[in-house]
C-alpha cells in the first residue's frame, strides 16, 4: 500500500492543475459538528469552475498528452461533469474535443457543455452505451479518449485533493469521507492523504441503488451490476475500472452506502449549513458521514477531525422538488403510515388528538366500508415513528409503517384514491424507463397489447428515469404468457400487487381485508 500511495503522491505533486483549477477551500461545518458529535469540514469542490472536481483530472491528463495526440483532438464519454471538465480544459489548452453523453443527461449540464465549445453528441440511455460509441469514434479519428475514472493521470489530478486537505488543516484527520464512483476521486484522495498519513480512515460512500465499487471488493474484482439508480447520476457506474478496484482495494478502509432519503436529507443538511445546492452525488460524503456517525455512536473514534469532500453542484433545478419531497424522511423527521380508523363523525379529530405535537404533513382518505376508514398519513415528527405507532396502537388504530415502502413515496402519496370497481384479476407493476423526449408514447405502444391497462400513474422528476405504477386485468390462465410479454418489452419491472401499500389502498376489498386482518391478528 505504501508504495502505491508514494507513486500517486508524486504523480499528484507533479499534476498541472493549477493553472486551470482553483485550491477550493475547507469549511468547517459547525450544524453538522454538533450533530454528529465530531469535528467536520466540508471540501468545497462545488466552488470549482465547473462546479465539480472533474476538472482536476481532465486538465492534468490533457497536460500530459502529446503534440501528435493533441492534435487529433479528445474524447470523452459523460452525463455531465467530466464533459464539463475536458470541454473547459480542452477550450484552454487548445484541443478540440467531443463528448459523448447519454440522452438523459439533465439540461444544465448538456448546455454547460456546449457553452465550453466542446461538440456534443446525444446517444444511449446511459453511460455505457454514450462511452461504447465513443470508444468506436476514437477509433475511426484516432482521437484520444480522457476515461473519466480508469486512467492514472486522471487519477492524479483528483488526488491533488487529498493534497490540499493535509495542507490546509494543522492536524491530520481521523477520517475523511468521499463519494465513489467509477473509483478514480476516491482512489487519487486516498492515495495521497495515506502516503502522508497512513494511519486517516478513508471511507468510500456510494448509493445503495448503485454500489458497484461495493459489489467488486466482494467479488474480488470489477463485476457489472447491471442498471443502476441514477439519482445521483455523478456516480452511476455500472462497473467500476480494474486500475481504481485495485487501488481502493488497497487504499480505502471501507465501503459504505447510502439511501436515497438520506442523500436528499444530505442535501438539505449542506445548503442549511453553507448556502450551497450540491447534486445529490456531490452530498454523498455528507450523508455518509453522517450514517457512520449513527452506526459508530458509542464506539470508541479514532482522534482527529472528519473531512466529507462536496464533489459537485450541478443539479438540474426541476430535481430538487424530489429533494425536498424526501429530505423529512431521510432525517428521520417524518414518518408515512397507514392507519384505519373507524369510519364515524369525529374520528379524525380523535386520531389528530392522539397525534399530539406530531404534526399532519399529508391525509389522504379512501372509503374502505361502512366500519373502517383506511388513511394515507404523513407526520412531521415530534417523537421517535415507533413510540408514535405504539401510542397509536394503544388506541385501538391498526398502523403500517409505509415510510421505507418506495412505492409508497413515489406513487401511493399521490394516487391515494382509487379500486377495481369489478372482479377481474389485477396485477400491479412498478416500471422505470430512460426519460427523453418520446419515451412515454414508445412505452404505452410497446405496452398496448391483449391485456388491458386498469391504472396507470407516471412519476418525473426532470430525473434521467421515469417512474410508473401500472394495473393490468390479467386472467389467471394468462399469468405466464403476461410476464413472458413483460420480459420481452426490455424495460426494468418490479411485481408490486403484494405490496403493503398497494394492498392496503389500490386493491380490491378482499384482498384489503385480508391485509387488515393480518395487521390486527
Amino acid at each position: 500500500m505504501a508504495d502505491l500511495a508514494q507513486e500517486f503522491l508524486r504523480r499528484s505533486l507533479s499534476a498541472q492543475v493549477y493553472d486551470l483549477a482553483r485550491r477550493t477551500p475547507l469549511d468547517k461545518a459547525p450544524v453538522l459538528s454538533a450533530r454528529i458529535g465530531q469535528q467536520l469540514w466540508l471540501k468545497r469542490e462545488d466552488l470549482q469552475l465547473t462546479h465539480s472536481f472533474k476538472l482536476r483530472g481532465a486538465y492534468n491528463c490533457i497536460q500530459q498528452l502529446s503534440e501528435k495526440e493533441r492534435a487529433n483532438g479528445v474524447v470523452a464519454a459523460s452525463a455531465g461533469n467530466h464533459a464539463q471538465g475536458v470541454a473547459l480544459s480542452a477550450r484552454e489548452l487548445g484541443v478540440k474535443a467531443t463528448i459523448f453523453m447519454p440522452q438523459t443527461t439533465p439540461e444544465i449540464k448538456v448546455r454547460a457543455v456546449e457553452a465550453l465549445g466542446a461538440r456534443i453528441e446525444l446517444h444511449g440511455d446511459d453511460y455505457d452505451q454514450a462511452c461504447e460509441l465513443a470508444l468506436a469514434y476514437c477509433e475511426q479519428t484516432d482521437g484520444y479518449f480522457i476515461h473519466p475514472f480508469n486512467n492514472p493521470d486522471v487519477i492524479a489530478g483528483q488526488g491533488t485533493l487529498g493534497i490540499e486537505i493535509t495542507e490546509q488543516l494543522d492536524q491530520p484527520p481521523a477520517i475523511v469521507f468521499v463519494p465513489v464512483g467509477g473509483g478514480g476521486l476516491a482512489s487519487g484522495v486516498a492515495a495521497t492523504i495515506k502516503a502522508v498519513y497512513p494511519q486517516v480512515r478513508m471511507i468510500g460512500v456510494e448509493p445503495e441503488d448503485a454500489a458497484s465499487m461495493h459489489a467488486a471488493l466482494e467479488a474480488g474484482g470489477p463485476v457489472d451490476i447491471g442498471a443502476t439508480g441514477i439519482f445521483s447520476d455523478g456516480v452511476a457506474v455500472r462497473k467500476v475500472g480494474q486500475m481504481t478496484f485495485e487501488m481502493c482495494r488497497e487504499l480505502l478502509d471501507e465501503v459504505i452506502t447510502v439511501t436515497v432519503d438520506q442523500v436528499c436529507a444530505a442535501v438539505k443538511s449542506i445548503f442549511e449549513e453553507v448556502r450551497a445546492v450540491v447534486e445529490p452525488a456531490g452530498a454523498l460524503a455528507v450523508a455518509g458521514a453522517i450514517q457512520y456517525a449513527q452506526r459508530e455512536a458509542g464506539n470508541e473514534m479514532p482522534e482527529g477531525d472528519w473531512v466529507a469532500l462536496l464533489s459537485g453542484a450541478n443539479v438540474n433545478f426541476d430535481r430538487l422538488g424530489h429533494v425536498v419531497e424526501r429530505c423529512a424522511l431521510g432525517d428521520g423527521e417524518e414518518a408515512l403510515l397507514a392507519v384505519t380508523i373507524p369510519e364515524r363523525p369525529g374520528s379524525f379529530l380523535e386520531f389528530c388528538q392522539i397525534l399530539g405535537q406530531s404534526s399532519v404533513t399529508e391525509f389522504n382518505y379512501r372509503f374502505a366500508g361502512n366500519r373502517n376508514a383506511h388513511v394515507f398519513v404523513g407526520v412531521r415528527l415530534k417523537e421517535s415513528s415507533g413510540r408514535l405507532q405504539a401510542k397509536l396502537n394503544d388506541a385501538g388504530y391498526a398502523v403500517k409503517d409505509l415510510s421505507n415502502n418506495e412505492v409508497a413515496k413515489l406513487h401511493i402519496r399521490h394516487l391515494v384514491g382509487g379500486r377495481l370497481p369489478s372482479s377481474e384479476r389485477e396485477r400491479l407493476y412498478r416500471f422505470e424507463f430512460p426519460e427523453r423526449p418520446g419515451a412515454l408514447l414508445e412505452f404505452l405502444n410497446v405496452l398496448a397489447g391483449r391485456w388491458s391497462i386498469s391504472l396507470f400513474h407516471y412519476r418525473n422528476h426532470a430525473a434521467a428515469n421515469a417512474r410508473i405504477l401500472a394495473g393490468f386485468l390479467v386472467p389467471s390462465e394468462d399469468e405466464d404468457a403476461f410476464h413472458q410479454f413483460l420480459e420481452e418489452t426490455g424495460y426494468r419491472f418490479t411485481d408490486e400487487t403484494e405490496n403493503a401499500a398497494c394492498l392496503d389502498f389500490l386493491s380490491a376489498p378482499d384482498a384489503l381485508r385480508q391485509s387488515l386482518k393480518t395487521v390486527v391478528g
